[in-house]
């Protein structure tokens, strides 16, 4: 049972492969038993790549069977279409196509599964990628917030400091009236003269004016921050909002592209091996001599080729042969004066109508 769905995965004809020996059986289901495992293994490879695509069990199981089906029909008629001729050079060269289509199809199956083998390194790699992502991302909003960020702050560093300059102005005069009083500086007279009572009167208004400046600028600086803290907010918001993008870019090329990025040469005999396994029964095929199977489908081809050959000749003697009986016939209708009379009558007829006609037309354009 297992021999026979072999054999049938091998694409030969069945009737032909029954008729031959248990060893030329046993070659054909070897090469029948490699093209199917070989479907397998793309149905692997691409149910996984189709999963890291759609992130979904069925479909991409349901489209991993489709592909390979696929690539099971693909290497049957592969093997299958490989004829042994009598030059090995002539068979290279008939095969040189599929051989082509072999090593595509080999490439395309090992990379998902070289994605699987390496998922961990992989991991790594994308992780360090994400972080980079992730850290240019913060940088590239803190650009795109920063010149309101920087307005803001310089305004409000802009009101602190006339605060600031204020209350060192009231301070100064604080001093001036208070050295005036004790006769330290100023006029150096002690006591609370004229002199004193003007930079005392200075001090104070200055002092309203401190007042009035901190009760101005409090209200504005307290916009300010709440400014600051929105922009802030904003900006924490739209990295946040980012964030599950560069957390999802885990899909199949960006593991592809990870993948580019380690050592090649594990992956590279990875693919040797998948490319070993999808030329395998070509080369089986190559290789091996011609044997009982292809002597019987040669034999059954030429005895097509025969009598499909003896057809086309009966046909093209047949055709011939009408050719010349008909020729021989009109060349005795041509000599028949009976028929010769009967043409002339109505050729006769015919241009007296027509003679007619031409004369009824000119009549009725006058």
């Amino acid at each position: 049972m297992l021999k026979r769905f072999f054999l049938l995965c091998s694409g030969v004809d069945t009737h032909i492969v029954n008729s031959c020996s248990n060893g030329e059986q046993n070659k054909y289901a070897g090469i029948g038993a490699t093209v199917f495992f070989t479907a397998v293994m793309a149905f692997i490879a691409a149910s996984y790549a189709l999963y890291t695509v759609f992130d979904n069990l069925y479909t991409a199981v349901f489209f991993g069977l489709v592909w390979g089906f696929l690539i099971f029909n693909l290497d049957r008629f592969i093997v299958s279409t490989i004829k042994k001729r009598d030059s090995f050079l002539d068979e290279f060269i008939q095969a040189s196509p599929r051989i082509v289509l072999a090593i595509i199809i080999a490439v395309v199956i090992s990379k998902p599964l070289e994605i699987k083998i390496f998922e961990k390194e992989i991991n790594t790699v994308l992780l360090k990628e994400k972080n980079e992502m992730a850290i240019a991302n913060k940088n590239q909003v803190a650009n795109y917030f920063k010149s309101d960020v920087d307005k803001n702050k310089a305004e409000t560093d802009s009101l602190k400091s006339a605060i600031t300059q204020k209350e060192k102005e009231v301070a100064a005069l604080y001093n001036a009236y208070i050295t005036e009083a004790e006769g330290s500086a100023g006029t150096k007279k002690m006591g609370k003269g004229p002199i004193y009572k003007e930079k005392r009167a200075a001090h104070d208004v200055a002092v309203k004016q401190l007042d009035s400046l901190k009760i101005t600028n409090a209200k504005i600086i307290a916009e300010k921050e709440a400014r600051s803290k929105t922009l802030q907010a904003d900006l924490d918001k739209k990295v946040s909002e980012s964030q599950p993008i560069i957390d999802n870019f885990d899909g199949l090329m960006a593991r592809i592209n990870a993948l580019g990025k380690l050592p090649w040469l594990p992956s590279f005999f990875i693919m040797l091996l998948f490319l070993a396994i999808e030329t395998s029964p070509i080369f089986a095929k190559l290789l091996s001599p011609k044997g009982e199977y292809d002597l019987k489908q040669e034999d059954a081809e030429m005895s097509l080729k025969n009598i499909l050959a003896q057809n086309r000749y009966q046909s093209e003697l047949q055709q011939k042969t009408d050719a010349d009986i008909y020729d021989k016939v009109y060349a005795d209708i041509r000599d028949d004066k009976e028929v010769y009379q009967y043409k002339k009558k109505g050729a006769i007829e015919l241009l007296k109508l027509q003679a007619d006609g031409f004369v009824a037309k000119q009549k009725k354009s006058m």
